[in-house]
């Protein structure tokens, strides 16, 4: 996953396949776009007005925490 934030415009972009695909957007909320990728997957999250919908200081970077109980109970 890529986290992308352009302070310019006030866009988050979080990406989570990096495959070149042909995507649809979908308004999933005021100023929130969810990327469909193929096999209906999300691709990618964009987040318009960013730093007015979240502490982008504390956002970046990120930190990646898991759970172990729940990596272990999924499909493989």
């Amino acid at each position: 996953m890529k986290i992308h934030y352009d302070d310019q415009h006030d866009l988050l972009y979080f990406r989570f396949d990096p495959r070149w695909q042909q995507l649809r957007n979908e308004d999933v909320a005021d100023g929130v776009v969810v990327d469909i990728g193929d096999d209906d997957r999300i691709v990618g999250i964009e987040i318009l007005d960013a730093s007015k919908r979240l502490d982008i200081a504390a956002l970046l970077p990120a930190e990646l925490v898991q759970d172990p109980e729940s990596a272990s109970a999924r499909p493989r």
